[in-house]
């Protein structure tokens, strides 16, 4: 069974983007477009992995991750945050990874491999 990544962005042409670089390399996905619709998905679809925007509309991504670390059932998700701002990777100090758009899609996906296989 191939491994879910759930992808928060509210870039669409992002989300369309990493959709299919996911799946074209193995892995689900599920998608939301702010912090306070990947909570429904999350319970939803228990992924794997999250891939976390941090600036987003209704609810930014360090408030969403704070909400994650609540959740016992899901706080041991491994979140890498994909973000356009400077300085994203201190936003979220657990996060497995902070990669600054434009990504290198080689370097994402071995984070990706090394996290969840």
């Amino acid at each position: 069974m191939a491994k879910k990544i759930l992808i928060i962005d509210d870039d669409p042409n992002i989300v369309i983007y990493l959709e299919d670089f996911f799946s074209d390399n193995g892995y689900e996905t599920c998608s939301a477009s702010d912090g306070s619709e990947a909570m429904t998905v999350l319970k939803k679809e228990k992924p794997d992995l999250i891939t976390l925007d941090l600036e987003m509309p209704e609810e930014w991504g360090p408030r969403f991750y704070r909400k994650l670390m609540k959740e016992e059932e899901f706080r041991k998700i491994p979140v890498i945050v994909i973000t356009g701002l400077t300085g994203g990777k201190y936003a979220i100090h657990k996060a497995v990874a902070s990669i600054t758009k434009p990504f290198d899609r080689d370097k994402l996906l071995k984070i990706v491999k090394d996290t969840i296989g």
